[in-house]
Formats: C-alpha cells, sequence, structure tokens
C-alpha cells in the first residue's frame, strides 16, 4: 500500500477516536472531564442530606455534655442557654484563687460577695479564731480543677467542682482536696456565680 495511503488512513482512524473520546468524556478545565448531570440526578441532589449552615442553629450550635454530670448541666442550660462550661469554668479556676487569697490575707470585703451566707459566717468566723502570728497558707498552683457534678433545682443551678491544689506558708506545702459547689438562680439578671458549699474531698 502506498505510504501516503496508510498515513492518511492511520489519521483518520486517529481522529475518529479522539472525536468519540470528547463526545463521551465532555470538555473540562485542565483536561479532566465534566460529569454530567441529568434532570433526575440533579433534583435528588437538590433534597438530599442539608449541610451543617443549613440547619437550625439550636441544633447546630447546641453544646454536647459529657461526664458524670452531663445530666444535671444539660438541665442547666435548658434553663439558660448562655451557659458553657467552658467559660464556667475559667471562672470557677479564678474564683479559687481569689477567694483562698483572700481567706489568707483575711481580706472580708472581698470573700463578702463570692460566699453564700452560710459559708461566709463560717469563714468569718476562723478568720476572727485564727491566730494573728499563725502563718496563712497561699495558693501555689491549682493542680487539677473539674465538674464533679451538677443538678437543677427549681431555678437553682448547682456545679460542683474538684480542686486539687498546692498551698504553701513558706516553710511547708501541703495538697488540698476539696469540692467547691457554686451556685446561681438563672432566671435572674446577675451573671456571677456564688460559693454555697466546701468540702474536704477523697
Amino acid at each position: 500500500m502506498d505510504p501516503v495511503m496508510q498515513v492518511m488512513i492511520l489519521a483518520a482512524v486517529a481522529l475518529f477516536v479522539l472525536s468519540r473520546l470528547y463526545f463521551a468524556l465532555g470538555k473540562g478545565d485542565n483536561k479532566r472531564p465534566v460529569s454530567r448531570t441529568s434532570p433526575a440526578s440533579a433534583a435528588d441532589e437538590a433534597q438530599g442530606p442539608a449541610k451543617a449552615q443549613d440547619l437550625p442553629l439550636s441544633h447546630a450550635d447546641r453544646p454536647i455534655f459529657t461526664g458524670p454530670a452531663a445530666a444535671g448541666l444539660e438541665d442547666i442550660y435548658n434553663a439558660d442557654r448562655t451557659f458553657s462550661t467552658s467559660a464556667f469554668m475559667q471562672g470557677a479556676r479564678a474564683a479559687y484563687e481569689i477567694i483562698v487569697s483572700a481567706y489568707a490575707r483575711g481580706d472580708r470585703a472581698k470573700l463578702r460577695p463570692m460566699l453564700d451566707d452560710d459559708v461566709y459566717e463560717a469563714w468569718d468566723a476562723a478568720i476572727a479564731a485564727r491566730d494573728s502570728d499563725q502563718p496563712a497558707f497561699e495558693l501555689l498552683r491549682i493542680r487539677k480543677a473539674e465538674i464533679e457534678n451538677a443538678e437543677l433545682d427549681g431555678p437553682t443551678a448547682r456545679v460542683a467542682v474538684r480542686y486539687e491544689a498546692e498551698l504553701g506558708d513558706g516553710e511547708m506545702v501541703r495538697n488540698a482536696k476539696e469540692i467547691w459547689t457554686f451556685m446561681r438562680d438563672v432566671t435572674g439578671k446577675d451573671p456571677n456565680w456564688i460559693l454555697d458549699d466546701v468540702e474536704v474531698a477523697n
């Protein structure tokens, strides 16, 4: 066969194959085939699972509570949608530092607005009975602070926090393990929690 004729036949075959591939795959950017969607599949896609931003905010932003105090925390959140465990724990750590330091200094003015009446009376008596020459234990560091329990009693929310801390008086260091229970009226406008109870932890 004439060489020119062979080249023409091969060129025609190649052109036919390329044209079939072009129409089968479609023409896309960056030399990638474009997937074609039929009207039926387009309707199915439109009614598929909702995207995260399409979900109601109450579902998308609702916190998930875990651990033994989860049920109580859930009740508190349902009564007060501004409640956040991370914000609460940040405040609980700060409150522990302020209260322990104020007690060590005998600063009743600092203690009074942060304590429930019964707690304040007990601590006020302890400050009064403390020997003025007795060195006060200062907070060295908080080793651990975590929520132990939580409950909603009517409008009153209570959250118990287990603390493990190191206290020192300049000569010796002792470990303190306590459970502090904070309370707040979730129907009130005051966002602050006050110390309602203190007990020694195991």
